[in-house]
């Protein structure tokens, strides 16, 4: 897999990557701050320890765009493989070592891919919120259904009438028993497909605006 090259010095013939763990000790060293250098070292490194981490949760797309190494990335793959403990252990502290060794520019395009990320996981929690809103919609109002097939026309209307029907006549079907004031109600089978039909839809509809997102990059990329 290609890459740029990395960006860095030589220090009696050694390479020093920009950014990396032994740039940011020589720079503090060369302020006479060296208590402070091995304080933020430390720091530092179990950032990037916990980036290593969160790679293993990030999705394949943006995975993708980061023009990791072939080390790192055979790594990250081994470390899903592996359930036992120990051996997870030991492989995340060697993602942790390959971490060290990237520069500024790569960690921080991990960070900014993980952040975008993080905000796909607060966009499942509205899309969550619009499925609810939606499914109390449609049990609620009959103009509704008319306003959900205008952006979901492939839905199947008969069965989705049907399911509304029959979820009013359960909601009105037991009255609540006077010691249950207050309990949360119950709901039946169909108050739960309505909600499974708009969360499918709308998850769909999602899905696809990230394939577009990440440019389909699963698929360029494996061929």
């Amino acid at each position: 897999m290609s890459r740029k090259p990395t960006k860095g010095y030589f220090v009696k013939g050694h390479f020093v990557a920009y950014g990396s763990e032994l740039d940011l000790e020589l720079k503090r060293e060369l302020k006479g701050d060296t208590e402070t250098s091995k304080t933020d070292l430390k720091r530092h490194s179990e950032h990037l320890q916990h980036l290593g981490e969160q790679l293993l949760t990030l999705r394949k797309g943006l995975l993708n765009k980061l023009q990791l190494s072939d080390q790192l990335l055979d790594a990250l793959t081994e470390a899903k493989r592996i359930t036992n403990f120990e051996g997870k252990r030991r492989q995340m502290q060697y993602i942790g070592k390959l971490m060290r060794k990237l520069d500024a520019d790569t960690v921080a395009a991990i960070e900014a891919a993980l952040d975008v990320q993080h905000q796909g996981s607060a966009k499942d929690t509205l899309r969550l919120h619009q499925a609810e809103q939606w499914r109390d919609r449609l049990i609620a109002d009959d103009n509704a259904l008319t306003d959900w097939l205008a952006q979901a026309p492939n839905t199947d209307v008969q069965h989705l009438r049907t399911l509304v029907r029959q979820a009013r006549k359960d909601a009105n079907a037991t009255p609540t028993p006077p010691e249950s004031a207050g309990a949360a109600p119950r709901h039946g089978k169909n108050y739960r497909e309505i909600f499974q039909i708009v969360r499918t839809h709308l998850d769909a509809v999602a899905q696809a605006e990230q394939d577009a997102e990440d440019g389909l990059t699963d698929d360029t990329q494996d061929d």
